[in-house]
């Protein structure tokens, strides 16, 4: 349990009943999913959360503080929307101090966004100050196209989108095309013995993309915690038979509460990826057309994934002749921090 007491934010809107609090535990997750929920929703972002999910997350975050890098606005004591901060620092020397937050529709265009953005970018400049790092500093946050209120105001406050992703469709599991797997490579049962080698094989192939920062021991237990995503009898992973290492990866899974939620059938084709030795060989494709297969066989109707537009390794082209198409553009954005 977290002692807190009210948030004072100059120049928050004068809301009767509005307040700002810090976080108290697991007690505010019902709130905190509930106005997440809520404003993805209005922002046509088809995603849904649950406690488990949060807690799972909570427990293991990196570079944030619950008691000091979190805030709720609360109006007559119900959550209406909350915001989180943390820091990293990425391959290429930069120091990163993300922020996310979600508010529900009522409450938007009042001020309150902007008073939370506010909140965060005056703990991350209390953080900065606290490190030593150097090299250069920005202010990050990420935003959907559809979410027209949260581009607007990082755009107003100075931040540039540095960063476009996709999130791509397959709209069928029908006429899945005939990628063979490379020469010399097997698809093998996953087994626990073999967890720590695929995320240190996903770690390793990620290392020269952009904003990558290696990743820690929090990460890797919230992965293996994770009950959505963490489901390795869809894995497609290929092994070397010669030197018997891991050479790629597509770590599929299925999102039951999302699926209810939009009444779908859907599979995600995530976590893609392949090792520098093994690249340009069409191993990719070959394990993103086994996962599609698998989804089939389970009764799925179609599968969609996330792509960074400027990927290193074409990523784009190649899921694009796997048959997926570009549905919603999302950002990243960021301001020096000075």
């Amino acid at each position: 349990m977290i002692t807190t007491e009210l948030i004072s934010i100059p120049n928050a809107p004068a809301i009767p009943s509005l307040a700002f609090r810090g976080f108290r535990g697991e007690s505010d997750f019902p709130g905190m999913v509930a106005a997440l929920n809520a404003s993805e929703a209005t922002d046509g972002v088809e995603r849904v959360i649950t406690v488990e999910d949060i807690a799972n997350n909570y427990a293991h975050l990196v570079n944030c503080d619950l008691a000091r890098d979190v805030v709720l606005a609360e109006v007559n004591g119900d959550v209406v929307g909350y915001a989180r901060v943390d820091w990293y620092k990425d391959e290429a020397g930069n120091t990163l101090y993300n922020h996310l937050a979600f508010l529900r529709h009522e409450w938007r265009h009042k001020g309150v966004g902007a008073a939370l953005l506010k909140w965060a970018q005056t703990r991350l400049r209390e953080v900065s100050a606290s490190l030593s790092h150097t090299g250069p500093r920005f202010f990050q946050a990420s935003a959907s196209e559809t979410s027209r209120g949260a581009e607007a105001l990082l755009i107003k406050d100075g931040y540039q989108a540095v960063r476009h992703g996709f999130l791509m469709v397959r709209p069928t599991l029908d006429d899945i095309p005939d990628f063979p797997l490379p020469a010399g490579l097997e698809v093998r049962p996953v087994l626990p013995e073999h967890y720590r080698a695929i995320w240190d094989a996903n770690e390793e192939a990620f290392r020269d993309h952009w904003g990558f920062a290696p990743s820690t021991e929090d990460d890797y237990q919230r992965w293996l915690n994770d009950k959505v995503i963490f489901m390795p009898e869809l894995w497609k992973i290929a092994w070397d038979v010669e030197t018997n290492q891991v050479a790629g990866q597509v770590k599929g899974f299925i999102n039951n509460e999302e699926n209810a939620a939009f009444n779908r059938r859907r599979g995600l084709c995530e976590f893609i990826s392949v090792r520098r030795p093994w690249r340009k060989r069409g191993l990719a494709r070959a394990l993103i057309a086994l996962t599609l297969h698998e989804f089939k066989e389970r009764g799925l109707t179609e599968s969609a994934l996330g792509v960074d537009t400027q990927n290193l390794s074409g990523a784009l082209r190649v899921y694009e002749a796997c048959g997926f198409r570009p549905v919603q553009r999302s950002s990243t954005y960021r301001k020096p921090l000075t």
